[in-house]
């Protein structure tokens, strides 16, 4: 029988104040970066790439990520900013603070018209996310959380998902190994290749999937999501089943009812 996955002490709280500040300032730039991109979804064919053909950067990428570095610089001087297409500020590894932005997580679905893509927003310290935001334009929805104080889609109190089993459910992927899709197969449940590591994990705390699994990820695909699930109750998991804000290896994000299933498909 697989054991429980190990569990650690919860997070440390943030200064109040910080915490609506940065929440609301957050939610400001998820907000124009969801008009931003359902405006140009699938209009940008001229884009680059970077290190192969299928990874892409494109002029909303940058748009973005500089419209939010500058918003950032000018209402927290003092934290510095992680970002995919412009790297990390000095000193930013060792910051008590960092916010960790991706501006459009999903480029190739971007580029091609394919409305699952994301902007991902979250302000960091060393228990993980602390306030994130994803904007999720193609459904119309700003998610945002923040340590303690819930989970919310377009303003309103998301619940928690109910009580769930993995047999006849949804696990969301990006790069799953053959094995572990074949292994769900077999208990009965659909595995989801949908190219948005963000999505992937707000589905999770959504209640619409009851897990997602990263093989391999950077802090900005999944930060902002990653403090959704944990105020929606789910669990994030290394190979071993051991709780860390970010682990390295890849990473698990499950509901409590699961994991020990989940993680025994992952790591059999």
């Amino acid at each position: 029988m697989t054991a429980v996955p190990h569990t650690t002490p919860s997070a440390r709280p943030v200064d109040p104040a910080l915490l609506s500040r940065a929440l609301e300032t957050a939610g400001r730039l998820a907000n124009d970066a969801a008009e931003v991109i359902t405006a140009m979804l699938g209009r940008e064919h001229g884009g680059e790439v970077k290190a192969n053909p299928f990874d892409w950067v494109t002029d909303t990428d940058r748009t973005l990520e500089r419209h939010t570095r500058r918003v950032l610089a000018a209402e927290f001087p003092g934290h510095p900013v992680v970002g995919e297409e412009y790297g990390a500020d000095a000193g930013a590894a060792e910051a008590p603070l960092r916010w960790v932005v991706d501006p459009v997580d999903g480029t190739a679905n971007y580029v091609a018209g394919l409305p699952w893509c994301a902007y991902s927003l979250a302000l960091v310290d060393g228990d993980g996310p602390a306030v994130g935001v994803v904007a999720d334009p193609g459904r119309g929805q700003i998610y945002a959380a923040a340590r303690g104080r819930g989970f919310r889609a377009n303003g309103v109190p998301v619940p928690a998902p109910g009580a769930t089993r993995l047999a006849g459910s949804l696990v969301c992927a990006e790069d799953p190994d053959a094995g572990f899709v074949a292994r769900c197969r077999a208990a009965h449940a659909g595995v989801r290749v949908l190219g948005s590591a963000a999505l992937a994990i707000t589905q999770v705390a959504l209640g619409h999937a009851v897990a997602a699994v990263l093989t391999r990820y950077h802090e900005w695909d999944v930060a902002g999501a990653l403090c959704l699930a944990a105020e929606a109750g789910a669990l994030v998991l290394d190979r071993d089943g051991r709780s860390a804000p970010m682990p390295e290896g890849g990473l698990l994000v499950v509901a409590p009812q699961v994991a020990a299933e989940v993680c025994a498909l992952w790591r059999p």
